[in-house]
């Protein structure tokens, strides 16, 4: 990795303005965990200025707003990875920015949603511009699938739907857990290597990352985002176990505990189930 600045190149501002990239943005909840959000709206404005822009509402809105300080990693096309840190300062509904984004054919002809809100956030810092570490992550990744299943346990309850974890254990999709550290501000670290172990346990193999998975503390809580390239996403939160031996293999399991919906246009929890209520007031 590159060292870390504070400030974008203008290489780097011409690389985040696609909307065909990665940008997975990281924000504190109300009860102080952590919370994974995909925005690829996400740009750099000016070399010390993030933008945002919003086009339906989530939690991550009202976290950024709320506690200012978020973590962001960007993956473009040609696999290179960004990672930094930004501060929200405002909010607007016109600008140049606003017109940028509304103009982008994304938005443009897009018959549903544009660009409503633009989120400004100062830069703090920025680090990377470098590949993905491949080798690192095949052989994780490689190694977590011959082994998980010895994590897994019997359930007599059905945690993630089928779909959430065959997204997971897809070979091409891209994972990223955030935990909040002691300063109370968030952080992002790829986990490309995590799969499902059963509907309610996560694993993976530390090989790639594995300075900073490492870290995490057994019994702290964790958040993992899991989306593929067609824009399938699903965030769970859960409880990270800690590390053990499995036929010889390091793995991290997760206990996953709540599982959220992050794909539009229906953003929120749907683990644990809320059962439905009839309406009886008009």
């Amino acid at each position: 990795m590159k060292q870390t600045r504070k400030s974008f190149s203008d290489d780097e501002i011409k690389a985040f303005a696609p909307s065909e990239k990665i940008a997975i943005v990281a924000t504190v909840s109300d009860d102080g965990s952590p919370h994974l959000t995909l925005l690829t709206s996400l740009m750099a404005a000016a070399a010390d200025q993030v933008v945002i822009g919003q086009f339906c509402t989530g939690e991550s809105k009202a976290n950024m707003t709320a506690r200012p300080d978020i973590a962001f990693a960007v993956v473009t096309l040609d696999k290179k990875l960004w990672r930094g840190r930004a501060r929200w300062t405002h909010s607007r509904q016109d600008g140049p920015e606003y017109d940028v984004y509304n103009n982008q054919p994304m938005f443009r002809y897009n018959s549903y949603f544009g660009i409503n809100t633009v989120h400004y956030l100062d830069l703090l810092e920025i680090t990377g511009g470098g590949a993905l570490p491949l080798g690192a992550v095949v052989v994780s990744t490689l190694l977590t699938k011959a082994v998980k299943s010895r994590t897994a346990r019997t359930e007599d309850k059905r945690v993630l739907t089928h779909f959430a974890e065959r997204l997971f254990n897809r070979l091409d999709s891209l994972s990223f857990l955030s935990r909040v550290e002691d300063n109370g501000v968030p952080s992002i670290t790829p986990i490309v290597q995590c799969q499902a172990a059963d509907s309610g346990r996560l694993a993976f193999h530390p090989g790639a990352f594995g300075d900073e998975l490492k870290k995490l503390k057994a019994g702290s809580t964790v958040s993992i985002l899991c989306l593929s390239m067609e824009m399938e996403s699903v965030m769970v939160r859960g409880v990270f176990d800690g590390f053990t031996r499995r036929a010889g293999v390091t793995l991290g399991v997760v206990s996953i505990e709540r599982v959220y919906n992050s794909m539009p246009s229906n953003n929120g929890w749907i683990y644990p189930v809320t059962p439905l209520e009839p309406v009886v007031h008009f």
